[in-house]
């Protein structure tokens, strides 16, 4: 099926494959590209260019096992555990058990944070402080997913995310969410709806009980509207251009990408009790979102994974 979505990556491909005299086709409705130069013939899928190797492309698909290298390579990162749904439990005794998830809650009481193992644009990842909670999160990814990772919910202070190719970081950019000030007056809900797109009031409604929508928020008062810090949620990218902040995303993002193996990704890293963690390695470099704001930038970052690929 074609995602609207996909479609800078897309044009972004063809333009390249045109500019360079390389043939190009685009199959599956736009999730397979054959590109071919010659006796050269390079194969893109999804959002992966094909610069890198089978494992680390698995290895950073799967949240879990991704943690586990990170953390065993000396690589600060949060921490993802793994639970399998009843079709692969069996190979892994326990690894589906409720009574262990919420364990993991008794001893996070500031909430988990459950997510399918595999996937991307912050998709069916929702915050849980209670068992009830838990346990419909946990059916809701289930159905859909194989797998799951639960990981301890922290105060993200500030996320940044680093597309990296080879060690050299292309693009390093923030992400702003989407906040209200209050005025005394108007509650939150109204604030929201003032101000908010519908993607996000939809958000908004699934991570504020009505309790906290109808309280009316002081003059002055600032205000998250969602605890993700994904485009696709209603963060807005900010670009970081120098800085020590930005240098130090760069050498976590780096140090996280050796320790992977992984050439081409982006790589998300957040600030939390002080310190700069990996969040999330993402091997299929999507950058829909930031192409809307700076279209010449990620364009040129793809061409850069393209002159890499038929080097």
């Amino acid at each position: 099926m074609v995602l609207i979505s996909q479609r800078i990556f897309l044009e972004t491909i063809k333009k390249y494959c045109l500019a360079h005299s390389i043939a190009v086709e685009v199959r599956s409705g736009g999730w397979l590209v054959i590109m071919t130069k010659g006796n050269v013939r390079r194969l893109v899928i999804g959002y992966d260019i094909g610069l890198n190797s089978a494992v680390a492309h698995q290895v950073a698909n799967d949240k879990s096992a991704c943690a586990d290298v990170l953390a065993l390579a000396g690589v600060s990162a949060i921490p993802h555990t793994l639970y399998l749904g009843a079709k692969f439990s069996k190979h892994i005794p326990g690894s589906d058990s409720l009574d262990a998830m919420q364990l993991l809650l008794e001893q996070h009481p500031q909430g988990l944070v459950v997510k399918p193992n595999e996937g991307t644009s912050g998709e069916l990842v929702v915050r849980v402080t209670t068992r009830a909670q838990l346990e419909t999160a946990v059916a809701r990814i289930l159905a859909a997913h194989p797998s799951l990772a639960i990981s301890p919910y922290v105060e993200i202070k500030d996320e940044v995310r680093v597309v990296l190719l080879d060690a050299r970081a292309l693009i390093v950019y923030g992400k702003t969410r989407p906040m209200v000030i209050g005025d005394g007056i108007h509650s939150l809900r109204a604030l929201a709806q003032a101000t908010a797109t519908a993607d996000q009031l939809k958000t908004i409604a699934e991570d504020f009980d009505d309790a906290t929508l109808d309280a009316v928020p002081a003059a002055g008062e600032r205000l998250l509207l969602n605890w993700r810090h994904n485009l696709d949620a209603g963060a807005e990218p900010v670009l970081l251009t120098d800085g020590a902040t930005r240098d130090a995303c760069i050498a976590l993002a780096i140090n996280a990408a050796q320790a992977v193996g992984i050439r081409f990704a982006s790589i998300d890293v957040v600030r939390t009790d002080g310190a700069w963690k990996v969040l999330e390695v993402n091997s299929g470099v999507k950058m829909e979102a930031l192409g809307r704001a700076h279209p010449a930038l990620v364009e040129a970052a793809y061409d850069a994974a393209l002159d890499a690929v038929f080097a």
